[in-house]
């Protein structure tokens, strides 16, 4: 751990990507659906932060058929061992709230 905290965008791009390889529109789609409609990704957020991403080596993008414009990303080793650091990040954060706070509203 003691990496940066990743920004609600590639963490759930990062996310999306566990299961298994997406268009972006898919990413964009499953980012509504986890967060409860909470987080919307556009089309310029997704694909510059997947190009980064890229950079990074979290993901990669996957050759599709030549009629298939759309862009197919799968997670790496990396963007797996990333995700799963942030997601223990968050777990700890979330414990030290309920310390605190409880179910309070």
């Amino acid at each position: 751990m003691g990496a940066e905290p990743l920004t609600e965008s590639y963490f759930y791009i990062l996310l999306c990507l566990y299961d298994g390889p997406s268009h972006g529109y898919g990413i964009m789609r499953r980012t509504l659906e986890l967060s409860g409609g909470h987080v919307h990704i556009g089309s310029g957020t997704m694909y510059g932060a997947t190009g980064n991403m890229m950079k990074k080596g979290w993901i990669e993008e996957l050759p599709t058929p030549d009629a298939d414009r759309r862009r197919l990303y799968r997670l790496t080793a990396a963007g797996r061992r990333v995700l799963l650091d942030e997601a223990e990040r968050l777990r700890h954060l979330a414990a030290a709230v309920d310390d605190i706070i409880g179910g309070e509203r």
